[in-house]
Order: C-alpha cells, then sequence, then structure tokens
C-alpha cells in the first residue's frame, strides 16, 4: 500500500499580460514582498490572447513570465490565484461597476515534473481544486526537456518562456531527478 506524502515544494511562475506597465511594477513588488525577489524573468513577448482580452484591457497587451526565488507549496495554487486576482483588483479601471483590469496575473507552480498552472475556468483539461480554483498541467518534463500538452498556449512555448521555465528547473536539487542521472 502506498503511503501519503507531501511533495517537495516548487517554485512560484507568474504569467503577466498587461497594457500598463506602471502597473506591472507596481503590482510585481507586491507579489515580491510575499514571495521574495524575482528569480527570472522574459522581456515583453508576444501575448497570442490579445484578442480575448482587448476589450477589457485594451489592444496594445504584452505578456511575461517571472519566477520567484522562495519555494511554494504545491498545494498553494488556491491560495496563489485568490492573491492574483485581489491584486488584480487593485491595478483595475472601475467603470460603472465593472472592472477593467491593466493587468492579468496568472499563477503557476513549476516542479521537477511539470508546470501547473491556475485558472477560474473550468475546461475538460482542468482540475478542480478548491474555492473557485482550477489547475492546468501545462507543461511535462520528458526526455530532456519541457513538452506542451495539446491545450497548451503557444505563449508558454515561446523559447524565452522555456529558457525561463528551463533555468528555475535546474535551480532545484536534481539528485532526486532520474532523468538527469547520467547514462552509461
Amino acid at each position: 500500500m502506498a503511503r501519503s506524502q507531501i511533495p517537495q515544494p516548487g517554485r512560484l511562475i507568474v504569467s503577466y499580460i498587461y497594457s500598463s506597465v506602471d502597473a506591472l511594477a507596481e503590482s510585481l513588488k507586491k507579489l515580491e514582498r510575499q514571495f521574495g525577489r524575482v528569480q527570472y524573468e522574459t522581456t515583453d513577448l508576444p501575448c497570442s490572447a490579445k484578442s480575448q482580452y482587448a476589450e477589457e484591457m485594451g489592444p496594445d497587451l504584452q505578456r511575461r513570465f517571472f519566477s520567484f526565488e522562495k519555494p511554494i507549496p504545491r498545494d498553494a495554487l488556491p491560495h496563489l490565484k485568490k492573491l492574483c486576482a485581489k491584486i488584480e483588483g487593485q491595478f483595475a479601471d472601475n467603470v460603472e461597476d465593472h472592472l477593467f483590469r491593466t493587468v492579468n496575473i496568472d499563477p503557476g507552480i513549476l516542479t521537477l515534473e511539470n508546470l501547473t498552472m491556475a485558472a477560474h475556468r473550468d475546461f475538460t483539461h482542468h482540475v478542480y481544486l478548491a474555492d473557485g480554483v482550477f489547475a492546468q498541467l501545462t507543461l511535462v518534463w520528458a526526455r530532456g526537456k519541457f513538452r506542451r500538452l495539446p491545450w497548451t498556449n503557444d505563449d508558454f512555448c515561446h523559447d524565452e518562456a522555456v529558457d525561463l521555465f528551463e533555468r528555475v528547473r535546474q535551480t532545484f536539487e536534481l539528485v532526486e531527478d532520474p532523468s538527469a542521472a547520467p547514462t552509461g
């Protein structure tokens, strides 16, 4: 019989879609106060979801990915998503009781095995966690690199994003990873 275990912590990965660089900078400071300094970040990347968010956030959207130094328990996704939604609201414009975000902050947890992102939407490939938060397995580590799944957003496969995920992964103790062992 298998015994339950608490897995090793992961690293917080945050995907930002934003229309205001000031809101990005200020909201990032709030995350750093809770999760330590930014460990790695990408430059501005093309945002494939522009049309999805254009009405709410405007047409000139950019995406960036950030990782943070502080290890994160793997069961923290519901808390992280709620915190990010609260921060988004602090930088939103309220017009006639409608919030228009200037930042969209999606948290995830990167481990040796995968990148799992949090979402508020239910889809066939999302698993419900708690408090209105779902988990989406976004990338898996297999055969020495991160691999996409059929539903993985193209932005997560951008060369610079994958490089960030790989650099974060290298900060873990790779002794526990069987694929890191030298082969004869």
